[in-house]
């Protein structure tokens, strides 16, 4: 794993959970010798720094049968140039940036180089993820299902075509932050109403988690579940009107729509 900043940082820990069954230890390379020294103890981790040594990520990928390319979008392209002599014979690249195609990865890469988009998210850390994959012109689909397994151990991976992959960015890889900021205003609107920061917190964070639990594991559809509650002339449904007035439906099209056009932004080099 190249790279293991906030998103590959997020699979690493996924990676590493106890009852993960994947070959160790894993190689992995960082920028600064003290994010590498942050490793020193672990006997399923062998990180090295491209601060302390300039062929870290070269030396890193010898003999690897799969490796992630964990960097910011712009450095990708690049990172897959560098490493491109140095790469095994039926080597599997996985690429985590959004933005960025397959093909621009496979034009650095020896010819028939396998590369595989894959967008997490990062519940990845404690096994909750939800992962699209996605592979290039030559991934084979054996190749494509390695790499959903890999992802699998970490959360939920499901395999999609290269052109779905952007707006499985917008939903799910990009989805944590939008639940996030749902529980930051209702934070917010608990304490106007009267309640202090850790009683607001507490009514919220565990409403979230409740209400994510129950729906797991009823296997019920949302709508269905929010009609339970709804009781008709109730106090619930007065809530639900004046958000449905807001037209979230209409909301969120908007906001996956500007997700979208941003990743394709990047496509571009915008």
């Amino acid at each position: 794993m190249l790279g293991v900043g906030s998103m590959g940082g997020a699979i690493l820990a996924g990676l590493r959970a106890p009852g993960v069954d994947i070959e160790r230890p894993i190689a992995v390379t960082t920028r600064s010798a003290e994010s590498a020294r942050a490793f020193a103890d672990a006997d399923d981790v062998v990180a090295h720094s491209t601060e302390q040594d300039a062929e870290a990520n070269r030396n890193a990928v010898r003999g690897a049968r799969i490796v992630i390319l964990g960097v910011k979008p712009w450095m990708v392209v690049d990172l897959a140039r560098e490493i491109a002599s140095d790469l095994e014979p039926g080597v599997i690249v996985v690429s985590v940036a959004a933005g960025v195609p397959c093909s621009a990865i496979e034009a650095v890469l020896p010819a028939g180089t396998a590369v595989v988009r894959a967008m997490p998210n990062t519940p990845a850390t404690i096994g909750l993820g939800a992962t699209g994959i996605a592979g290039g012109v030559a991934a084979s689909e054996e190749q494509v299902e390695l790499v959903r397994r890999l992802f699998a151990t970490v959360g939920e991976a499901l395999v999609v075509v290269e052109e779905q992959i952007n707006a499985v960015a917008a939903v799910s890889g990009s989805g944590p932050a939008y639940l996030f900021l749902y529980a930051e205003e209702m934070t917010a609107a608990a304490q106007r109403a009267g309640f202090d920061a850790d009683q607001a917190r507490t009514l919220v964070q565990q409403t979230v988690v409740g209400a994510a639990q129950l729906w797991a594991q009823s296997g019920e559809d949302p709508d269905e579940l929010r009609r339970r509650v709804t009781s008709p002339k109730g106090t619930t449904e007065q809530a639900i009107l004046v958000l449905q007035d807001a037209r979230w439906g209409e909301l969120f099209d908007r906001a996956l729509a500007a997700n979208v056009r941003r990743s394709e932004e990047l496509e571009r080099g915008e």
